[in-house]
Formats: structure tokens, sequence, C-alpha cells
């Protein structure tokens, strides 16, 4: 249901209190995931959330205009039954996260990158015990195998809510590092954007920004915010 625009079809969208949490029901029929399960989470402001994105459609239904909603569908549908493959999926970011490879020049873009992103690597390292190589160029480089499982190790601790958050923002930001970094509070969702977009800013400030851009990089950035609220309503 939520991968293409449909009619819109009810009249009532209500948060319903069920024996697993709370649920998001219209016209008194639950919500179904795109897999089938019931949209039901133990979150009541998640619900409140999610009823909302479906009460605000207009006489059309709009996916991307409901992130609750995407969210908790790939955590029901994706995370909890395949948390395995997910973990591994994630952890193979370390190889080519985004704050591992810097520009050679100009200057004031490799000092950028080095004020900026390099408090996040040794944060990383000390509070995650990951002490990632850093390289110039686009050749990938291999991580250090302890490097690695500690990320893992980090990764297997969060819950099913925050694993979802951390791969949504992860595939928006190019960085594992900046996907933990969010979700364990050490940066906002828009400090997180920022920093994914250090390079495309830096040069968008020497030669400017065509529409099509601008609107790819506000699609990553509601990626990225709707991994934080995720974050703030699953508690």
């Amino acid at each position: 249901m939520l991968n293409k625009t449909l009619k819109r079809f009810y009249k009532l969208a209500e948060v319903a209190e069920v024996s697993g949490g709370f649920a998001v029901h219209l016209d008194g029929r639950c919500v179904k995931t795109p897999a089938g399960r019931k949209l039901e989470v133990p979150f009541r402001a998640l619900a409140e959330a999610m009823a909302v994105e479906w009460r605000e459609q207009g006489e059309e239904i709009k996916p991307k205009s409901m992130p609750m909603t995407q969210l908790v569908s790939t955590a029901l549908d994706r995370v909890g039954p395949e948390r395995a493959t997910i973990l591994d999926q994630l952890t193979r970011f370390s190889d080519t996260d985004l704050l591992c490879y810097r520009a050679e020049a100009p200057q004031d873009l490799v000092a950028r990158q080095t004020g900026q992103w390099q408090p996040l690597l040794d944060w990383a390292a000390e509070a995650i015990g990951a002490r990632l190589v850093v390289t110039t160029g686009v050749i990938a480089v291999d991580q250090p195998a302890g490097a690695v499982a500690a990320l893992a190790a980090r990764l297997d601790g969060y819950d099913d809510w925050r694993l979802t958050a951390a791969q949504a923002t992860c595939a928006a930001a190019g960085s594992l590092v900046l996907a933990l970094a969010l979700v364990e509070g050490r940066l906002d969702g828009e400090r997180t954007y920022a920093l994914s977009q250090l390079d495309e800013t830096f040069q968008i400030e020497q030669w400017g920004e065509d529409a099509e851009a601008a609107d790819r990089r506000a699609a990553l950035r509601r990626d990225i915010l709707a991994a934080e609220r995720l974050l703030a309503l699953a508690v």
C-alpha cells in the first residue's frame, strides 16, 4: 500500500490501544504494512505521529509525505525480520564512509573536512573503539578488522527502532559514523545533514546550485530529520 499513490479510501485515522501497544486504524480497521503486518508500535507518541500523517492526506495518499509510517513499516517488515542482514549491510558502510575520504585540494576544502569531520572520527575511536583510516581520493580502503568489529558490536546493541534510524541516516548521509553520532545524541539532525553535505556545500559556494541538486539535497535532509524524529518518538 505504501509504495504507490492511491486514492484516499477512508474518513477517520485514529490510534487504538491493542495488545501489542498502539495501532493506527482507518475507519476502525488496522493499517497494514507493505508486507501485510499490522501497523502497531509500543509507543503512543509514534502511533499518534503516524495517525496525523494519515489524517493530513488529501484526495490521494502520497507515501513520501508520510515518513514515520514509512520508517515504522521498514522496521516491522525488514529490520526486525532481517536483522542480521541489515547489520551486515550497515557494517559494510565502514569501508566507504564519507568522513574517511578527503580531498587533496583546494586547501580551503581540505581544512573544512579536517576541522569538521575529524572530530567525529575521533569520537568514534574513543567512544566506540573504532579507529578508522583516513585516505585521499576515491579508491576504497579496507578498514582495520578491530574497528569494523567495534562498529558491528555497537550496532548490534541497538533495538530495531534505533537500527532503523541508523539505516535511514546512513543511506542519506553516506556515513555510518554520522548515523551512529545521530542515534547516540552526539549530533542533531540538522548538523548531521550539514556534515554529510560539506563537499556539496563547498561546491555550491563556488558555483551555485541548480534546481535538481537542490531537490535532491532537500530529500536527503528530510530523510535524516525523519530518522531523528523516529528516535525521539520511539521511547
